[in-house]
């Protein structure tokens, strides 16, 4: 994508194993002629599970693998021996991968944590032998059980980026800069529109040696929620994210407060439950702005909390943190 190793969104055909048919075998030796059944099971066929992997950012590993196959059980064998089963394949994922029916998009599960697995398509089950089918009226039945067939289908893996702090902002608006300043990521910056084009993560580093990762989403513009832009591809990141971190540079060339209520919009017709998310608002570039404009800033935005930063100057970054940190705490203790 554009260039990127990071790939959000592939879509993959899996198939499971066919469970092994059971063996209507019946027993024969030296001096057993006529021996009774002795056919084992069949193995299960192997399942396709999705397996979530901490180490792993990007479906990247998916795009050139569209087809996923299991393998077969084997049949069952003479002497009540069971057939081997067939070998499970384990697909990776990074933690925040959300999987859908390819055919009717709907929600299927989500991977949130580090080896937690899901069969995605399970494999089917080994045939009976011939022994479970021995009754006193059928003394040497001659029949198994087939095994049951695959399962397969198209899935749509998606991944959500996990981050306790996501940016939100217009292209261009400095939150490329910021991340860069509070951690040790180093997104793409530069003097022009949609310089960001895929989620950055980085580790913001706080007081005694905690720490919390924030994400640099690629830059919202009026009508996203309708696809312009880099559309809704990247708004579906910005749902995993704890608190929204929303920026309006001081040398915006429209009105702050009209820039501000873009924002929501946008986010408001993507997804009306982003609002409820913890959200706090900053004016970056603050260095452009003398006393009596940040005293008109303020009263533009009385009703809701901001601060100021500059990512040149480093001025308000320390409170940034702060307010951020206080966000969290507030988060994690009602959840407990």
């Amino acid at each position: 994508m554009y260039g990127s190793n990071f790939v959000d969104y592939v879509k993959i055909f899996c198939r499971s194993g066919k469970g092994g048919p059971g063996s209507a075998h019946l027993r024969r030796a030296k001096y057993i002629p006529k021996g009774g059944p002795d056919g084992g099971d069949g193995g299960r066929g192997g399942h396709v599970i999705l397996r979530g992997n901490s180490q792993r950012w990007t479906l990247l590993h998916l795009r050139y693998k569209k087809h996923i196959f299991a393998e077969g059980g084997k049949s069952g064998g003479e002497s009540g021996s069971s057939g081997k089963e067939g070998k499970d394949v384990f697909i990776d994922v990074p933690l925040g991968t959300i999987v859908r029916d390819g055919e009717t998009e709907k929600f299927l599960f989500e991977v949130t944590k580090d080896k937690e697995e899901h069969i995605i398509v399970k494999g089917g089950r080994g045939g009976q032998g011939n022994l479970h089918y021995k009754s006193p009226t059928n003394q040497t039945p001659r029949y198994a059980q087939p095994g049951e067939p695959i399962e397969e289908g198209w899935k749509i893996l998606e991944l959500k980026v996990l981050a306790d702090v996501g940016l939100v902002g217009f292209p261009s608006c400095g939150k490329s800069t910021l991340l860069s300043v509070l951690s040790a990521a180093k997104p793409k910056i530069g003097a022009y529109p949609f310089t960001t084009l895929v989620p950055n993560l980085g580790i913001v580093s706080y007081r005694n040696n905690q720490s919390f990762v924030m994400a640099d989403i690629p830059g919202i513009i009026e009508g996203a929620h309708e696809g312009k832009g880099l559309g809704i591809r990247f708004l579906r990141h910005i749902e995993r994210n704890s608190i929204l971190l929303f920026m309006v540079p001081a040398d915006s060339t429209i009105d702050l407060k009209k820039e501000y209520s873009i924002l929501l919009n946008e986010l408001q017709k993507y997804n009306p439950e982003l609002l409820d998310k913890d959200r706090f608002l900053v004016i970056s570039k603050s260095d452009l702005l003398n006393e009596k404009q940040i005293k008109e800033i303020d009263i533009t935005f009385k009703s809701i909390p901001h601060s100021y930063i500059s990512s040149i100057t480093g001025d308000g970054l320390l409170a940034l943190k702060d307010t951020l940190w206080k966000f969290m705490n507030h988060n994690n203790s009602e959840n407990e």
